[in-house]
């Protein structure tokens, strides 16, 4: 089971994504972070002191188990076949086959974390770098966390569709707290999410129903709420 809310030009599905994907249509790009499998939730909760199971606030997180493991290579594929455009942050986890395209982000940090970001592309193309500081409280832009441990700027995720060839479909089978949507909205783009925590998903539709109601450089379809429950 799960359900779909349409927010615009969003199609917002909360559920998992092994469930839904084989409904979806191909798409023009699959541009997602998913879970590297290095516990960063459970990491996150304990150095906030929050104790699991208590609600999400800015800047505090709580420990579901989702990133106790990498995405499947099955699920991989998968996606791979769901897109023309592929790009999969941390894809130096999944043992993916070799790629001419790697996209690099710069974080420009200081400290035990990593320096870098690698995403995966299925792109004929150089590799790619993109510089944007994200360094706790140090953030270019002074962007807000919206109460996920591996939020992603939202300049990154919107460089990230500028390579992708210009697709005016996207697909993020990994939402989060909704970044890849924003950005795909923000350009223009229609945008499918799909997230199974709850908590996530409800940021995601707030900042998506945000975005679509802000003025653009592309003329926004007006909100509109449909909910479903699907079997």
């Amino acid at each position: 089971m799960f359900e779909r809310i349409k927010i615009g030009g969003a199609t917002l599905y909360l559920g998992d994504c092994m469930d839904i994907l084989p409904t979806l249509p191909k798409v023009d790009a699959v541009i997602t972070d998913p879970p590297y499998g290095i516990g960063i939730d459970r990491a996150m909760a304990a150095s906030s002191g929050r104790i699991v199971g208590k609600g999400v606030a800015k800047g505090v997180y709580v420990a579901s188990g989702w990133d106790d493991s990498p995405m499947s290579l099955e699920l991989a594929e998968l996606l791979i076949a769901k897109g023309k455009q592929i790009i999969f942050w941390g894809g130096n986890y999944y043992g993916l086959p070799a790629s001419q395209c790697w996209l690099v982000w710069d974080k420009r940090v200081n400290g035990h974390f990593a320096d870098c970001e690698l995403a995966w592309t299925n792109m004929k193309k150089p590799v790619r770098k993109f510089e944007w500081m994200w360094n706790g409280m140090l953030r270019q832009g002074q962007e807000e966390r919206n109460g996920h441990p591996t939020q992603k700027p939202l300049a990154l995720m919107a460089w990230c569709i500028e390579q992708a060839e210009n697709p005016q479909t996207i697909l993020d089978p990994f939402m989060g707290s909704g970044t890849t949507g924003v950005a795909a909205i923000q350009m223009g783009r229609k945008f499918i999410g799909i997230e199974r925590e709850p908590k996530y998903f409800d940021i995601a539709c707030k900042r998506i129903e945000q975005a679509v109601a802000q003025p653009q450089l592309f003329e926004p379809e007006p909100v509109k709420h449909i909910q479903e429950a699907m079997f």
